[in-house]
């Protein structure tokens, strides 16, 4: 059965396929103008879902490098701060040394017990090195000083570690264990910390007396921040790697964005003429099925 065709079913469907034409092009030049594939997400669901996957893993390796780079400030701080604590200490055991010199008179002896004692507070406030507002040598008690400066004595007991996550899953102490490093007693725990061997060795010397017995204790403190630094050098090494590893993959989730969401121009160049041909011959045609009317014929 044949179906009657009135001119207000063609001029309907001018209409429309005139609109959808349109809207083609409009598509294209929307394309070309922002470089995207798409503008909104109903406009391809997929690449815009697959965008949204790509920003938030971005979002994450931007995160990653702030730890990594907060981890690595904190791990060269301590290490400046432990280097400058072994350079003192070295001279602590020059004044050891000397003072098993013989002809040395008991006012060379106070003149060492002065001096230790100075290198005893510049060491305390090594212990209470800070980084911004946090202190470095206290565990996760960073708000509290570790080395009180009014009893000269390190009072810190705290020794649980600060825990950055460098990637999904893993987990990186920054910090070092602060009763290792000045609070340390040697492997019985017997021994003094290296404030309570200074403070002795100081009182030997006022009494006139040679610290030559303290020698071994003060090595043990010396291979003892030796092997903090070899601990912290190796961590240091590894938030590289890290680090490393956190731009590779902020490159190629960069370019799978890019592949996903940029839109090739020179393709979208070429689509949008096509279109506008095709919107010209839809135009030629839309005006020859248009039927004349009286003012044609009054011309």
């Amino acid at each position: 059965m044949a179906v009657r065709v009135t001119q207000t079913m063609l001029n309907n469907n001018m209409l429309r396929n005139l609109s959808r034409s349109m809207g083609q092009m409009d598509k294209y030049q929307e394309q070309l103008s922002s470089g995207r594939k798409v503008a909104r997400p109903s406009d391809n669901p997929v690449i815009a879902s697959r965008g949204m996957h790509y920003r938030t893993s971005l979002a994450q390796i931007e995160q990653y490098h702030r730890n990594a780079s907060e981890a690595q400030a904190w791990m060269e701080l301590s290490d400046k701060s432990l280097d400058e604590a072994g350079s003192i200490l070295q001279r602590v055991r020059e004044l050891t040394i000397n003072s098993g010199n013989a002809a040395l008179q008991s006012d060379s002896f106070e003149a060492m017990a002065k001096e230790i004692a100075q290198i005893k507070e510049h060491l305390g406030s090594i212990a209470n090195q800070t980084m911004g507002s946090r202190y470095i040598f206290g565990g996760t008690d960073t708000k509290t000083p570790p080395y009180n400066t009014a009893t000269g004595k390190f009072e810190n007991t705290n020794s649980q570690e600060i825990q950055l996550e460098m990637s999904e899953g893993v987990l990186v102490a920054v910090n070092l264990d602060p009763q290792q490093v000045f609070n340390y007693k040697g492997p019985t725990g017997t021994e003094d910390n290296i404030f309570g061997l200074l403070d002795k060795m100081v009182e030997d010397l006022k009494n006139g007396k040679n610290a030559l017995e303290h020698l071994p204790a003060l090595d043990m403190q010396l291979d003892n921040l030796g092997a903090q630094r070899s601990t912290l050098g190796a961590r240091m090494n590894r938030i590289e790697l890290v680090q490393g590893r956190l731009e590779d993959q902020d490159l190629n989730v960069s370019k799978l964005m890019t592949e996903n969401e940029d839109a090739d121009v020179a393709e979208v160049i070429t689509n949008l003429k096509t279109q506008e041909n095709v919107h010209r011959a839809a135009l030629g045609a839309g005006a020859r099925i248009i039927q004349p009317s009286l003012l044609d014929f009054l011309r």
